[in-house]
């Protein structure tokens, strides 16, 4: 027997039928589901323009998870206004008695699920929320004293141990579907009529939707285990590229974890799928770390790190936004996610480790600007990862290590593939100066095309004399806290 007559599945960071938790609860506790996803103008408004790439992603994406919902014989409600009103009308409507959700685990958004919660009970209506975008969640790994890890290592050990325990099976939702409501919701809405542009998501082949996820996973399977060998060069089809799946719900992470976890018992997977699977864990780990934490959203997570005297030079920081610091690889990098809304990993920590540690401005100036472009953008994960290069964080990179933007270059794109692919400006640069184009004597400088200070800059500041004043700027801070 069906616990509610009528129930909702709001979907949000979830956007898939497929081993989908609330849906799967709501399909098997009330005798007809509708479904509703809600444009919500409280995150909207806030962004700092029309032309967003992850609005266009989850419209497109809402419109294969509508289409694939009537072929179950349900369908998708769209709406566009404030969640917290729209939600609570839409129950009011359709004479709804329960609503399910899956967690949403930033602070805005758990304020939101406060407020929707509390005046659901008013009407009344039961409110049911589900863990589905994590393994494991908010104080479900702690440590032997019962507090949560700040160190990376020790917690993946006993993420491991515990995912042993657990069951990572998918949810069912297909032999459930006769469960979904079929009451016609009516035509998708246009970008357009909800106020954003098209941008340039699908001609840059950026996949979206469920399939997008399924082709993109596809193709990974074929060369994870090459992973951890290809990850840190950006010229090479090293990562996933599932990030924006896992932060739109695309796709579900057991159904990643769990073959990650097949892959590293074949000696021939193993070494990429192990590498590939701690990258996973990491996910998790800053999900913890904001959770217990929640002052990293605005400060340092070692307090003692807020009084560091950046010097946020405002010129530095554009020339840095704007992909002219005169560094090949840091231009490129920056050109990458301004034109595309995505940025290699090891150019994020490159990138990141260049505005603090080179040029001397605040870590929080980057991070609002990744969370600005990138497409995948996740708080926790670029929290996390922007203060693991600024040394502020938990477990993060010690202040004295600097990378050398030129050292990371030769490195990590030794022949220039990548950089050349960004910046065509250098094109015709000889490998022996593409990494650092300010020793071009003048003839070479003539007969390559690139003119310094003219068709690209000089660097912006000195490395060795950067780091220098960097190393002075975390010492006054440590020996003040000594």
């Amino acid at each position: 027997m069906k616990l509610y007559d009528r129930a909702l599945v709001w979907f949000r960071r979830d956007l898939r039928t497929d081993d989908n938790a609330a849906l799967s609860r709501a399909l098997d506790e009330a005798g007809a589901v509708y479904c509703v996803f809600v444009f919500d103008t409280e995150i909207l408004d806030a962004l700092p323009g029309k032309c967003d790439r992850r609005v266009e992603f989850i419209w497109h994406s809402l419109v294969e998870l509508k289409s694939t919902l009537r072929a179950l014989g349900g369908d998708l409600h769209v709406l566009h206004g404030r969640a917290r009103d729209e939600v609570p009308a839409f129950v009011v409507k359709h004479r709804i008695q329960a609503v399910y959700a899956n967690h949403d685990y930033e602070p805005v958004a758990v304020d939101r699920d406060r407020d929707v919660a509390a005046r659901l009970e008013a009407l009344p209506c039961s409110w049911h929320t589900c863990k589905d975008q994590v393994i494991f969640e908010k104080s479900e790994i702690l440590n032997a004293e019962q507090r949560p890890y700040v160190v990376f290592t020790p917690y993946k050990k006993a993420w491991l141990a515990k995912l042993g325990q657990c069951d990572t099976d998918p949810y069912p939702v297909a032999e459930r579907a006769g469960s979904l409501a079929a009451a016609d919701a009516g035509p998708m809405p246009e970008l357009e009529s909800i106020g954003f542009k098209r941008t340039n998501l699908l001609r840059l082949g950026i996949a979206v939707g469920a399939t997008g996820a399924d082709s993109l996973f596809g193709d990974f399977l074929g060369r994870i285990g090459g992973y951890a060998q290809c990850r840190d060069f950006p010229a090479m089809a090293g990562p996933s590229r599932l990030s924006v799946h896992l932060r739109f719900g695309t796709i579900s992470i057991r159904r990643l974890v769990g073959s990650a976890m097949e892959l590293d018992a074949d000696a021939d997977t193993r070494d990429g799928a192990s590498t590939w699977l701690s990258e996973l864990i990491w996910r998790e780990f800053y999900f913890s770390i904001l959770h217990h934490f929640p002052h990293v959203v605005d400060g340092a997570f070692r307090r003692e790190y807020d009084d560091l005297e950046f010097e946020n030079n405002e010129s530095h920081f554009r020339r840095w936004c704007n992909a002219e610091t005169g560094y090949p690889l840091i231009d490129a990098a920056m050109r990458q996610i301004n034109c595309t809304g995505y940025m290699h990993n090891r150019l994020r920590m490159v990138s990141a480790s260049f505005l603090v540690k080179d040029l001397q401005i605040d870590w929080r100036w980057g991070e609002r600007y990744f969370a600005q472009h990138l497409n995948d953008f996740d708080l926790s994960a670029n929290n996390g990862g922007w203060q693991w290069c600024a040394s502020t964080g938990c477990d993060a990179q010690p202040y004295f290590r600097i990378f050398n933007p030129v050292t990371q270059s030769k490195k990590f794109d030794p022949e220039g593939v990548f950089i050349r692919s960004q910046l065509p400006e250098l094109s015709d640069v000889p490998d022996k100066y593409l990494h650092e184009p300010w020793k071009m004597p003048p003839e070479v400088q003539r007969a390559s095309g690139c003119l310094l200070g003219q068709t690209y800059p000089g660097p912006i500041v000195d490395h060795a004399a950067a780091r220098k004043k960097t190393l002075a700027i975390y010492s006054a801070v440590r020996d003040l806290k000594a």
